[in-house]
């Protein structure tokens, strides 16, 4: 949970600037106009107060995050997190204060005559922004820890499902062997044995080059059963080495390609895995077999959607119904991603 606490991104950064600068020159100007003073100069101390305050927070609570507090206990968190937010109150007021003094600038009586005592008041008005600051930063990454959370065990469960459907495929065919052909049945063995060693690592997204040997490998596989009679074809027309896609995504197409595609065992089928990229990357599996005949989703398929709309906000759609072709669409988070 520290690390949560602590995180603030660049956003969270740019926020407090502009909310910093602008909730100073307003209450600046106000300021100066019941005071009856200049208002440019009102705006001109409020723009350089919002300013140091903000530099002197992104210094403080920078440094004080990633050096300081996680090295302490918890215990005393709130009250270094306390002195560092008035410090930088404190210290930006007397920055301004010196920068438009010796610029002739008109100043409030009070911070001309008290700058201390101002720049103290001003100091505990940044630690209770601050403190507001920080609560809604903690409530937001709590959120996203929380909403990530969901999604990867959302995936793990869906991942799940496809160990065993395929592995029931996979029996079945080594059910007819056994008794046909013993010695592919044990070659079906040893396949099956490598094929779920290379699919059982933990990540949800692994490089797309893995997922085409997998799906080369189930074909291998099934071709044991149907004796060779299918072909897989894959074109790319990028370098696909840093494209991180799916587990099991393109396989599990060939998958439904063979289980629902496939006219007969002696007509030779064809699977064509075509791989391009423009904004986007995109995954085009067809087969030369049974038209598609409806147009929602199976299991199998309807897992796929989920997943790919988990993990990269991609999507699966039917491009052509004859000759059945299928499209996964992957939106963002498929290049230079680190594996989870």
């Amino acid at each position: 949970m520290g690390d949560i606490e602590l995180r603030i991104t660049r956003d969270d950064w740019f926020s407090v600037f502009l909310i910093g600068i602008s909730f100073s020159t307003l209450l600046s100007m106000l300021s100066y106009y019941i005071l009856r003073l200049s208002l440019s100069d009102g705006v001109l101390f409020g723009v350089f107060l919002g300013f140091f305050i903000t530099l002197f927070s992104m210094l403080f609570i920078t440094t004080m995050n990633r050096y300081l507090l996680p090295k302490l206990p918890k215990l005393w968190w709130n009250l270094i997190a306390a002195i560092f937010s008035f410090l930088s109150g404190f210290l930006g007021t007397l920055c301004t204060y010196v920068l438009l003094i010796y610029n002739d600038i008109t100043t409030a009586a009070l911070v001309q005559e008290h700058p201390f005592i101002s720049s103290a008041i001003i100091g505990f008005l940044t630690y209770l922004i601050g403190a507001l600051i920080y609560r809604f930063v903690k409530t937001r990454n709590e959120k996203e820890h929380i909403d990530q959370l969901f999604i990867e065990s959302r995936v793990r469960s869906l991942e799940t499902q496809l160990n065993p459907h395929f592995l029931y495929n996979a029996l079945n065919s080594l059910a007819e062997l056994i008794h046909q052909d013993p010695q592919k049945a044990e070659d079906t063995v040893l396949k099956i044995s490598m094929f779920l060693r290379n699919t059982m690592s933990e990540t949800p997204m692994i490089p797309l080059k893995e997922e085409l040997c997998n799906a080369s490998d189930y074909v291998e596989l099934e071709n044991i059963r149907f004796d060779g009679n299918i072909t897989l074809i894959i074109e790319s027309d990028f370098t696909v080495q840093n494209v991180l896609v799916p587990k099991f995504s393109i396989q599990l197409l060939c998958e439904n390609a063979i289980k629902h595609g496939m006219i007969d065992t002696k007509t030779p089928f064809v699977i064509t895995i075509q791989c391009f990229k423009n904004e986007t990357v995109s995954l085009k599996v067809s087969n030369n077999g049974k038209a598609i005949t409806k147009s929602t989703f199976g299991i199998g398929l309807t897992n796929l959607q989920e997943r790919l709309q988990h993990l990269v906000e991609g999507q699966i759609t039917i491009t052509s119904y004859d000759p059945p072709t299928y499209l996964i669409t992957l939106k963002e988070h498929y290049e230079n991603s680190t594996r989870r």
